[in-house]
């Protein structure tokens, strides 16, 4: 027998795991927790086999409670069950020790199918989210890769300025900038000055004052 911790602070989410999982045989559901916090003190109590954890959640989010149950129990599989509009923090929980990550709109086959295999020791990723994983890990290489230039002329772009502007505010060259930008256009996989700061923003290096 398996038996899961689920965490999510919908109770009607919460509610329809544990249908789902009492339907079959061999999980029981043994915890419900709200938050982070509730989870990791419920996987403390109740010693379960596999931890389903949503990310968004009050007080104590799922990062931070996966972080919190990792460090109590290092071997305790905790496996991430969120929607894809969370898939910029997948990383984070995979960083924070989680051995999966499953879609809340998956098929109830695929999630029973995920917490089977979390519990043999094997680390469940839905098809989208593994794609989705995959080119944040690029992403985030790129960015831990830019040099400092490239990301001061990130931050310059993000403020708006042209590469004139940009070239005078760093004292090099316009073409100087323009070859920069070519590089980082390149390394980080985007095609224009707007792409470039979305990617720039959503990765820490946007404007500074």
């Amino acid at each position: 027998m398996i038996r899961i911790l689920i965490a999510d602070d919908h109770e009607v989410v919460r509610r329809g795991l544990g249908q789902l999982f009492s339907s079959v045989d061999d999980i029981d559901v043994v915890g419900e927790a709200a938050n982070g916090a509730e989870a990791a003190e419920l996987a403390a109590l109740h010693e379960p086999d596999v931890v389903l954890m949503d990310l968004s959640m009050p007080e104590v989010d799922g990062v931070e409670g996966t972080r919190r149950i990792k460090a109590a129990q290092p071997d305790l599989p905790v496996v991430i069950l969120t929607s894809f509009s969370e898939r910029d923090r997948i990383l984070d929980a995979i960083d924070a020790g989680a051995v999966g990550y499953l879609l809340k709109d998956a098929e109830p086959e695929e999630l029973l199918r995920g917490v089977r295999s979390a519990a043999q020791g094997e680390s469940p990723f839905s098809p989208k989210a593994a794609k989705a994983l995959l080119s944040l890990g690029s992403q985030r290489k790129a960015a831990e890769e830019l040099t400092p230039r490239e990301r001061e002329i990130l931050a310059a772009l993000c403020s708006g300025l042209a590469n004139k502007q940009i070239a005078r505010r760093l004292g090099i060259s316009e073409k100087t900038v323009k070859t920069h930008l070519t590089r980082v256009f390149s390394r980080i996989g985007v095609q224009d000055r707007t792409q470039a700061a979305l990617w720039a923003e959503r990765h820490g290096l946007g404007a500074t004052s």
